[in-house]
């Protein structure tokens, strides 16, 4: 069968253009089923454009990583140390092996995603993870599908690159391997991370997503950096001097969508009360990882039970469909001034469980989020220098760490809860009184 090529229009990207065999792959059930999961929960009922879908950022993502597997092996890019550590850049045939792994899995990454995304990933039960479920569908759904391919590509390889070292621990990782992976997953240039901060900022309606990501890939490199004396250097994705303030704007985007739109107080307490309903609505409280009830499970499904459970007072999860359906969601009361998280470091936790105990524990909600900011250390080469992105950039140095935590409470008292908490949130402050829950 001839491997056409075939071509998706982008917002993002102008054109991501597949072969035969990876239009397969996207038109499996699997992908077909991102297609029915939003990528920002219920982010659309606080900005109306937020309605785009994982399917979509999986294409893009895939796009990037080609990009990003070009550049870094193109032969003026690597030198006699890289190409000593990583033998594949040498073998015309491994590098076109490894250039269709890299895109599968990047394709792929996200399958495991349960319906709205990150937002219901804690009903998973202990030890499972959107990740683990990519695996899983990758090595039984897509495996004979890969191994179809004219090039014969083998399932594990790409678990290995989808998933990343850090959440597939028990592989064993070449260096080339590790490397590839960071291209997708990496916590400093993975392309997963340019193509949401892009995706999403475009859909939301903002422009602090945005930064010169073409200037970044052109000037990612695979370079050495030192680890300790005893096991001397190994390889990295890092970026030349001339791209740094890419790499900088790509951190301070990824700040801004965070701190303005990830965890925006409004989408806090709708993903809260999705978990609540849920919880109530699923059997066990949990989501199944059998593989063929995770891909009969959307987005689609989950909507369609909270308008017909809004709609029934006698159904479980009725009062959180209810506010789901109908916008009624907790109003804020409360978030820490810096001179209140000076004084008690705990002072949300104080006052959430003294609120608790003062209005009733369902009529109060905590969320709380927290992102470790742009510190990433990567390796930046000046000439024939290679130093560290926190000691050549004064940005990255400053950039803080977002830490958000929300009170809420039912409308119905928030008059009420509003005069006590100027009543009484200084001496809860101040003692450190709990409270009691009722």
């Amino acid at each position: 069968m001839a491997n056409r090529r075939h071509e998706f229009c982008d917002p993002i990207h102008d054109f991501i253009r597949v072969d035969s065999d990876e239009r397969r792959v996207i038109d499996s059930p699997p992908l077909q089923r991102l297609r029915h999961i939003h990528q920002l929960a219920m982010t659309y009922l606080v900005y109306p454009g937020a309605t785009h879908r994982r399917f979509e950022h999986s294409l893009g993502t895939m796009e990037l990583a080609g990009r990003v597997y070009d550049v870094i092996t193109d032969p003026s890019a690597t030198n006699d140390e890289v190409r000593k550590a990583c033998p594949e850049i040498k073998d015309k045939c491994q590098l076109k092996y490894w250039r269709l792994v890299v895109r599968l899995a990047a394709l792929c990454h996200d399958i495991g995603h349960l319906p709205f995304s990150h937002a219901t990933e804690e009903l998973l039960p202990d030890r499972w993870s959107h990740e683990r479920l990519s695996r899983e569908l990758i090595l039984s759904d897509l495996s004979d599908l890969f191994q179809r391919m004219k090039l014969q590509v083998d399932a594990e390889d790409v678990v290995k690159l989808a998933v990343g070292p850090t959440k597939a621990n028990d592989l064993s990782y070449s260096t080339w391997e590790r490397i590839l992976s960071e291209i997708i997953v990496g916590d400093a240039f993975g392309v997963d991370r340019i193509d949401y901060l892009l995706r999403d900022s475009l859909h939301v309606g903002v422009a602090y997503g945005n930064f010169g990501h073409h200037r970044l890939i052109d000037t990612l490199k695979i370079l050495p950096v030192s680890v300790d004396d005893a096991s001397g250097r190994e390889l990295s994705l890092g970026v030349e001097s001339g791209g740094l303030h890419s790499a900088e704007a790509l951190l301070m985007a990824r700040y801004f969508m965070y701190s303005q739109v990830y965890f925006h107080r409004v989408r806090m307490i709708y993903d809260q009360h999705l978990i609540d309903f849920l919880t109530e609505w699923l059997e066990g409280g949990q989501f199944s990882v059998d593989t063929n009830k995770h891909l009969a499970m959307t987005d689609n499904e989950v909507t369609a039970a909270i308008v017909s459970v809004a709609r029934d007072r006698a159904k479980p999860g009725h009062n959180w469909a209810k506010r789901l359906a109908s916008r009624e969601h907790f109003r804020y009361l409360y978030s820490p001034p810096l001179q209140h998280y000076k004084r008690n470091p705990d002072s949300v936790k104080t006052l959430y469980k003294a609120a608790r105990a003062r209005f009733g524990a369902d009529k109060v909600k905590m969320a709380e989020r927290r992102d470790k900011g742009g510190k990433v250390e990567f390796p930046v080469i000046e000439g024939q220098d290679i130093v560290s992105s926190i000691a050549k950039s004064e940005v990255l140095q400053r950039l803080p760490e977002i830490d958000k935590a929300f009170i809420y409470v039912d409308k119905k008292i928030f008059s009420d809860a509003k005069t006590w908490l100027k009543r009484e949130s200084e001496n809860l402050l101040n003692t450190g009184l709990e409270g009691k829950e009722e």
